[in-house]
């Protein structure tokens, strides 16, 4: 799923390759594929990333003339196409230019693969009175913004269709499923009625849903992990840091602030919650996870207020990695703190533009920005540039891992890299 099975970015992958790309000949044009088993075109457009189990590979998009948003599964040992499953079919949705139609990363447990998509239905006598957005909404009143999550088989059958409520964002919709238990859980932070929504995975039937304090949009993927003495579900967004059982949707504590508007996931490590933000001003904070209720200054380990964009992230996710903490900034300023003091030990620019977030595997830390190069580093807390490894094609996704090869999305292809 979103950010590999922790949904933190780190991968217990422990030999990855670290130099590969796409050479292309001046005179003739020919290109040359250096360490990638296989390069796939995949229709359309999408800033989903790929997910991996066994020998099937997913992604989504969106055909954009066709105005349908697409799972397509592929074989992972030759990159061919082995179906393809139309999910939505609507107008399409008002979005922000660095956003696209098929944004959210699906989700699998083997035997079930998972998506989320927002779909515009015609208005009907039966809808009655419209939510009110925060924003002066870009869409129709004529039209009703919903979210359509399904769940299909590894042959392509469709096992059930949910619409766990409406969506309304001036940028459009982006939040990934995640899987937890028995259970599939959907972010829906929105300029309108906002929730948290869990449905059985198994049929679709709704087991709880949380209403969100405040009508903020945010795109963030809830993390859960055990902290504290318990499993907690925490998440930023609705101007809050929030962490909720996620057995039952039941709060456990709540941080307000730092900001308004969040994109990026939290991590944790070292005992702490690490989350960067925003819009419209930018933080880094380390969060002690064993509060109860409102929480207060008292459970701030450290905490970089109000900082400039170059040196927080708004988009991109954070990692951590060997007791640092990295952000990488959407202007590509690669920040790395120390987790338990929050001292800055470097702060370097990689690319002009970064949407994708990084992950850690081998010990390697890989971050592509959005022209499509892919920058290593070793994750020890020191900047060094092992290698810079471009595809040629734009890129808004985050890499995926997956049995000594990465899984990279661009504009145009699905790319595996590594040996056969």
């Amino acid at each position: 799923m979103w950010r590999g099975p922790r949904l933190d970015g780190s991968s217990t992958e422990k030999v990855l390759p670290i130099k590969w790309g796409v050479v292309k000949d001046k005179k003739t044009g020919a290109e040359t594929l250096d360490n990638i088993a296989w390069r796939t075109p995949i229709d359309g457009i999408g800033h989903s990333s790929p997910i991996v189990h066994g020998d099937h590979v997913f992604v989504t998009t969106c055909l954009i003339q066709e105005q349908k948003r697409v799972l397509v599964c592929l074989d992972r040992t030759n990159g061919k196409v082995r179906w393809q499953r139309e999910v939505a079919s609507s107008p399409l949705e008002p979005r922000h230019r660095l956003n696209s139609h098929a944004s959210s990363t699906p989700a699998t447990d083997g035997k079930l693969v998972y998506v989320s998509f927002l779909r515009l239905r015609p208005k009907t006598d039966k809808d009655g009175p419209p939510s009110k957005p925060r924003e002066k909404s870009r869409i129709s009143p004529d039209l009703v913004p919903e979210i359509v999550v399904a769940a299909y088989d590894f042959a392509g059958e469709k096992i059930w269709e949910r619409i766990p409520g409406r969506f309304y964002s001036v940028h459009g919709f982006c939040s990934s499923p995640i899987l937890y238990k028995d259970k599939l859980i959907l972010n829906a932070d929105q300029d309108a009625e906002a929730y948290i929504v869990a449905l059985d995975k198994a049929t679709g039937a709704e087991k709880w849903r949380i209403n969100r304090p405040n009508r903020y949009r945010s795109y963030c993927v809830p993390l859960i992990v055990d902290a504290g003495g318990k499993t907690q579900m925490v998440l930023s967004g609705s101007q809050t840091v929030t962490s909720y059982n996620p057995d039952d949707g039941s709060p456990i504590w709540i941080l307000k602030g730092p900001t308004e508007q969040y994109v990026a996931s939290l991590v944790y490590g070292n005992d702490l919650f690490f989350l960067t933000a925003g819009f419209p001003d930018y933080h880094n904070m380390a969060i002690r996870p064993g509060g109860v209720g409102e929480l207060t200054k008292s459970n701030i380990q450290w905490h970089e207020s109000k900082t400039i964009a170059k040196k927080a992230a708004y988009v991109p996710s954070p990692l951590y990695a060997a007791n640092h903490f990295y952000v990488i900034s959407d202007t590509g300023w690669l920040s790395c703190f120390e987790a338990l003091t929050g001292k800055r030990a470097f702060w370097e620019q990689l690319g002009k533009h970064h949407s994708g977030s990084p992950i850690l595997a081998g010990g390697n830390i890989y971050m592509t920005d959005d022209a499509g190069i892919t920058y290593v580093l070793p994750g020890n807390g020191k900047f060094e540039l092992l290698s810079r490894n471009p595809l040629g094609d734009e890129c808004y996704s985050s890499p995926a891992v997956s049995h000594g090869q990465l899984f990279i999305r661009t504009m145009n292809y699905l790319y595996c890299i590594g040996k056969q």
